[in-house]
This record gives structure tokens, C-alpha cells and sequence, in this order.
């Protein structure tokens, strides 16, 4: 059978070409403030502005400031030119009209659901050797059982190919009670992600006590760079707080192992975390000097201070925790005279600007606690006391055997059912699951910290910028007056 012209090509195809129709593009009239933006002034005029969508953080100067106020109130039409277009750019400004919301579920949906990431919290050991008064953890297992470790390397094993980023971090009881587990696994994780081009991470949790030198050496080259070590004071308030389960002092030991770390030329980050409470914080000031003597000057040592809580430990009754005001007065009294002794304490908005960043690790589908004997967990404080925290197992062969009713208690995206978690503006960085676990125990909503203390932590930011200005503009000057002045220009001979 013969096809005509009309069954084997398109009429439309076939003779002069249509005039081409050219989309005409409307450009945005009217720019308005973003629902995410936080603000604040410090004492000097200066103004920090944050949108919590985009992670944009800018300090303002005083000549700015007005300008920066009217667009936020009024807006600003295009084009958009000089600040106006800087503070689109950055997200303070948005098109007029835009469903923010919506575009903070694409974000969500984008972190939460990730397919590429693996991050463990690995209980090497669940048993500890302190006996610290405040501590809520039952020490009910030993060293994580063989079984469990082959189940941890098989897992990894077998989605490392469809992987972009891997987290091993140590944790416990105390983890270097572990290192039989430790030393088996750690050193497969590096070798893995470096066969597979992974993004690698690697932290641990540690009382510090057995942080030796040969240990310190071979975790740094297993690419575990990243410490939290807890001193509470000097030895007469830390040795009757942390003690060694045989009853000794355990800050001697502790100190001389920070010390040796710091011989070291090796990248690191050690937080010194400091345990307050109303027995102790008044007698903390000796202790920062010590820790300045020690550690200032050198950017590897971090400073974080935490108030005593009562977790659900045998002594919850006999300890003496600071009251929310009085936590705020400490927690600022501590940061400005470890400042003044350049020391380098956390706080502030820096790290915890940008998108999902105060999500809690249980929030997240991908990160699991992997327990002694092979429990999968989420919150490292409920640990297996809370029935709904245990979300499976692993299996030898490397399989994640997982209950989802359990699972979908911390991965749900909370604020969706949260009316006042949809308009707030922080929701991009805690995403409504800042603590799950208090939703579950007590249906009760926990908003980050950074919420309830936003002014106070974004001037601590506008401080720590014009400290840094300010040491900038003295490092100038010494460099200034320690320059040679220059030579005199030679006096041409007169004839």
C-alpha cells in the first residue's frame, strides 16, 4: 500500500514556516520583606538581618540602616538597584505574593527524604568507666557484639555505592571503652568513603579520659576530627561530679590529654563542654583561666557551656538546676569572661543559620543509633528506656529490620499538623521537629533554643563581627608601625 504525503509527515511541516511567537517576559513589579527574615540592632546602631530560608546572614551599618527599614516595611518596585537588589539577592527581599510556605516544603522535601546520606551514631561501648552524679544512662551492655559489627559493615558495604556523604559518629556509655569496636570499624569507614568519594564525617562523644596518645593518633588518621570532651570546673568541682566508677579524680588525666592533643600540627575541633549548675557556675572563673592558660589563641579548642538538666538519671531530685532566667544570666555571664580571656565559646547564630540545622538527628529517616547489641534507636537521651525509640535492628547480613509505626513517630513532617509551627519564621531551621521526642511522650511542642534567645544570640554575632573587625583594623596598624620607614630620596649634587 502507497502512504500519502499526510500519513508519513505533518501538513504543518511542509511549506514557509510560521512566524515565530516570541513569549514576552513580565518582570516582577513589587518586591515585599520575607516572612523568614529575623532582626535585630546592637548598642552601636549596627543592624544583623537573617532570613531563615535561604541562610543569609548581613550586618547593616548605621548609614544603612533606614534604608534597610523602609524596604522591609515598603518594599521596592523593579528594577531593583544598590541595596534593594542586594537584599533580594540574598532573600530578604521576595516577589510580591509568593507562597513562602510552599517553598519551604520543596526544601523540606529535599533534605528529609534523601536517598545519598547515611548517618549512624554507633554506641561502642553502652557500659562507661565514670559514674558521673547527673548522668541518666543505665549502663545495661559491654562492647558492641561482633554480630552487630559485621551487620554495620555489610550495611555500609552495600549502599556505599549510592552514597554522596557517610556519618560515623562514636558515642555511649563511653566509646573508648569500645575499641575493640572502634578499632575495627573506624578505619573500614574511612577506607570506604575514600574507594567511593563520599563525603565523610567522623565525631565521638568522650569523656576524654582514655584519649591517649596512641589512640588520639589513630582516630585523627581514621578521619575522626571532631570531639566533645566535659570538664566541669577545676578538679575540686569536676572530681566530685565525674567520677571514675572506682570513685577516683578523673580531671587530671582529662587535662593532661587535651594538653597533649594540642602539641599536635594535626586539623581538629575539641568542645570543651562545661556542665553549670547553681552549685558550681560561681566557681567556675578559675577553672577559664586555666582553660585560657592552656587553650587561647588556638582555634582547634571550643568552648560550650550547658546547664545541668534532669534527664531521667537516679539523682534528678538531689541536683540543683538553674531556672530558665538564671540559665540565661549564667550562660551570658560565662560566654563574655571566656571572651575576655580569648577563649572561644559557641553561640550566636553562625552555625546554625541555614536551612534544617536545628532539626534533631532522630528527626531525620537517614540517621539511626546503632546500639551495643544491635538495636536501632533515634534519641540518644531515651535511648531504649522509651519503647517507641527503638525502631528496629540490624541484622549480621547488614539489613535494617525497621518497625515503621515506631520510625514514622520521628520522621513525619510534624508541622504540618502544626498551625503555629507554619507561621513561624524559624521553621526552616527547625522544621517543627526540634525535639521529637517531646511529641511523643507528652503530645507538646519543643521550639529550638535559638528561638527563645534570638536577640541575645544574634547580637552575640554582631559582637563577635566587630571583635573581628576591630582585631583586623589592630592588625593593620602593628603591621603599620612596625614597617621600616622608607628611605630618603637621594639630594641630587648642586653644580
Amino acid at each position: 500500500m502507497q502512504h500519502t504525503a499526510d500519513m508519513t509527515s505533518s501538513p504543518l511541516d511542509r511549506g514557509p514556516a510560521p512566524p515565530l511567537a516570541q513569549l514576552r517576559y513580565t518582570p516582577q513589579k513589587r518586591w515585599s520583606a520575607s516572612r523568614f527574615n529575623a532582626r535585630t540592632l546592637s548598642d552601636d546602631g549596627r543592624m544583623l538581618l537573617w532570613n531563615t530560608l535561604t541562610g543569609a546572614v548581613s550586618e547593616f551599618l548605621p548609614a544603612h540602616r533606614d534604608g534597610v527599614l523602609a524596604l522591609l516595611s515598603e518594599g521596592a518596585r523593579e528594577p531593583l538597584e544598590g541595596l534593594a537588589a542586594h537584599m533580594a539577592k540574598r532573600g530578604f527581599l521576595v516577589p510580591a505574593g509568593l507562597d513562602e510556605l510552599a517553598r519551604f516544603r520543596m526544601l523540606f522535601g529535599q533534605q528529609q527524604w534523601r536517598s545519598d546520606v547515611l548517618q549512624m551514631i554507633l554506641l561502642a561501648s553502652e557500659d562507661c568507666n565514670f559514674r558521673c552524679v547527673y548522668c541518666y544512662e543505665k549502663f545495661n551492655h559491654g562492647t558492641m557484639l561482633p554480630e552487630v559489627r559485621q551487620g554495620v559493615r555489610r550495611l555500609v558495604e552495600e549502599r556505599a555505592p549510592r552514597l554522596r556523604e557517610l556519618s560515623a559518629n562514636w558515642f555511649g556509655g563511653e566509646p573508648l571503652y569500645g575499641w575493640e569496636a572502634i578499632e575495627e570499624l573506624a578505619p573500614f569507614f574511612r577506607a570506604t568513603a575514600d574507594r567511593y568519594g563520599l563525603g565523610f564525617t567522623s565525631h565521638m562523644t568522650t569523656n576524654g579520659y582514655l584519649l591517649d596518645e596512641d589512640r588520639a593518633t589513630r582516630l585523627l588518621e581514621w578521619g575522626c576530627t571532631k570531639y566533645q570532651i566535659t570538664i566541669d570546673g577545676m578538679p575540686a568541682e569536676h572530681d566530685c561530679k565525674r567520677v571514675g566508677r572506682d570513685g577516683s579524680g578523673t580531671w587530671q588525666v582529662i587535662m593532661d590529654n587535651l594538653r597533649a592533643m594540642k602539641q599536635r600540627r594535626a586539623q581538629f575541633t575539641i568542645t570543651v563542654r562545661v556542665n553549670f549548675d547553681r552549685d558550681n557556675y560561681l566557681k567556675l572563673g578559675p577553672f577559664l583561666e586555666q582553660l585560657s592558660e592552656d587553650f587561647a589563641g588556638d582555634p582547634r579548642y571550643q568552648l560550650r557551656f550547658r546547664q545541668v538538666g534532669k534527664w531521667g538519671g537516679p539523682n534528678d531530685d538531689a541536683l540543683d538546676t538553674c531556672g530558665v532566667a538564671e540559665h540565661r544570666y549564667v550562660l551570658d555571664e560565662l560566654r563574655g569572661r571566656a571572651i575576655g580571656l580569648g577563649l572561644n565559646p559557641e553561640g550566636g547564630i553562625h552555625g546554625i543559620s541555614t536551612p534544617g540545622s536545628q532539626v534533631c538527628y532522630a528527626g531525620r529517616p537517614y540517621h539511626f543509633i546503632v546500639g551495643a547489641t544491635g538495636k536501632l534507636m533515634k534519641c540518644t537521651v531515651v535511648l531504649d528506656e522509651l519503647p517507641e525509640n527503638v525502631v528496629g535492628r540490624i541484622t549480621p547480613e547488614g539489613k535494617l529490620e525497621v518497625n515503621d509505626a515506631h520510625l514514622l513517630k520521628w520522621v513525619a513532617p510534624l508541622f504540618e499538623t502544626d498551625q503555629l509551627c507554619q507561621s513561624c519564621y524559624v521553621l526552616p531551621g527547625c522544621q517543627g521537629a526540634a525535639c521529637p521526642v517531646t511529641r511523643i511522650t507528652h503530645g507538646e511542642r519543643t521550639c529550638c533554643s535559638v528561638k527563645s534567645n534570638l536577640k541575645r544570640e544574634m547580637r552575640f554575632n554582631l559582637d563577635a563581627i566587630r571583635r573581628a573587625r576591630e582585631a583586623v583594623l589592630a592588625q593593620r596598624a602593628a603591621e603599620a608601625a612596625a614597617a621600616p620607614a622608607p628611605a630618603p630620596e637621594p639630594v641630587a649634587a648642586g653644580g
